[in-house]
């Protein structure tokens, strides 16, 4: 008998646990890098299960570490953070949160993304792997992540000494809820996950009064320009047979109509699949928006700042096909290879600073019948996804999924000691 398979008692007596842990992490989301009440939680909890236990790595992030014997490291990650925005579900655990932003601005908080799953799908199988530790051997390390919404969590656990105060994986491993039949694992070899870089960009004019442009160089004029050609950057000078998205989704000038503005703002972001296409893109945003700014006479270059910069998610070619294998047993037809996705995440950083093999996957969390109507009239996008306010996942069995999707990975490292 596998090991997952002796575990099945015990995650039908977790489940009514979790679904409380769930509905309770739900109601009190928390903004990127402010996780306090999720990370204590979440800390309390491998502290009762007898995990190693350190805080505030990284700001709110929280690791805990099982020794078990000799074997594979297996890190297992999940993301903490929520959205500064409202959630319109109707559900009766709906979140009715506000609280000030980092710019001491109130906004209103949910988990329109479904960190709080991921939260108490590692809470649940670091309590399994705990409580049945004759079916494995080796060292589990349970990491929860905050700031993955604005891309600076993993990162900010690495610059905290992560690498030198924990032991080296020998495998990293994590999952996402996304849209699709509850039930599901989407699983791939290569890159899953795009390359996110989002630029705010302020272009510089010369003020003045409406009536007199003549005296002015309009940065409104100029902002407009720049939009329109940085279009051309996909549709010209990006091979149809690579993938990628620009979007300029923000655009702020001037106060009032007879006031011509000194300067303007741009926001963008950017998908990319390729390094090489990454690398071109950001050069010809640049290009264009010094050669619009030239082309308009503006006094001075336009200044570009980084708001965030995700990198790509490419799941290592031999340890996918381990978990391919793993999953295809476990999970039979509801296993299934998936595309790439257009979302992006920090979770790769991981892999990257310690040089090690990492895995990311999907969990779907759609009413198998409501995808099922929606795919059959072509309107899959109909379905609110990740971010949106309606974004809902089927508790059951989207829970009990993510657990055994997650025991099941770590146990095809584990399983190399039976």
């Amino acid at each position: 008998m596998s090991p997952l398979k002796k575990l099945i008692p015990a995650l039908d007596n977790l489940l009514p646990e979790l679904e409380e842990v769930y509905k309770d992490l739900h109601r009190h989301p928390e903004l990127s890098m402010c996780e306090f009440r999720t990370a204590q939680i979440a800390a309390e909890y491998l502290e009762r299960f007898g995990y190693e236990v350190t805080r505030e790595i990284g700001v709110t992030g929280v690791v805990g570490v099982l020794r078990n014997g000799p074997g594979p490291v297996v890190m297992l990650r999940a993301d903490m953070d929520a959205l500064p925005m409202a959630e319109n579900t109707g559900l009766p655990y709906a979140a009715d949160v506000v609280t000030r932003n980092e710019d001491g601005v109130e906004v209103p908080v949910c988990h329109s993304c479904g960190h709080d799953m991921h939260v108490t799908w590692l809470m649940g199988v670091a309590r399994v792997l705990s409580e049945h530790r004759d079916t494995w051997r080796g060292t589990v390390m349970a990491v929860f992540q905050p700031g993955e919404e604005v891309g600076i969590g993993a990162q900010s656990m690495v610059d905290d000494g992560m690498l030198e105060r924990f032991p080296k994986p020998d495998i990293i491993l994590g999952q996402h809820v996304m849209v699709g039949p509850a039930g599901t694992v989407g699983h791939r070899s290569g890159t899953i996950l795009s390359a996110g870089d989002s630029l705010k960009i302020k272009l510089f004019g010369q003020g003045s009064h409406g009536s007199q442009p003549q005296t002015s160089i309009d940065p409104v004029i100029m902002a407009a320009s720049t939009v329109l050609r940085l279009q051309t950057i996909v549709s010209r000078e990006i091979s149809p047979l690579d993938q990628a998205v620009l979007t300029v989704g923000s655009m702020q000038a001037g106060t009032k109509e007879n006031i011509i503005p000194d300067e303007a703002t741009l926001k963008l972001n950017m998908r990319t699949y390729d390094e090489g296409v990454r690398e071109h893109m950001l050069g010809a945003i640049k290009r264009i928006c010094c050669a619009e700014c030239s082309a308009s006479n503006a006094p001075r270059d336009p200044e570009f700042t980084t708001l965030n910069r995700y990198p790509l998610t490419v799941n290592d070619a031999k340890a996918s096909s381990r978990l391919a294998e793993a999953f295809g047993t476990w999970f039979g037809e509801r296993a299934y290879e998936t595309a790439p996705a257009a979302a992006s995440e920090d979770f790769s950083v991981f892999g990257r600073a310690w040089q090690v093999p990492y895995v990311f996957w999907f969990v779907g969390c759609t009413d198998p019948e409501v995808y099922a109507q929606a795919k059959a009239k072509g309107q899959i996008n109909s379905i609110p996804s990740n971010h949106s306010p309606k974004f809902a996942p089927l508790l059951h069995p989207t829970l009990r999924t993510g657990l055994e999707s997650m025991l099941c990975a770590a146990f095809a490292w584990f399983g190399d000691n039976e």
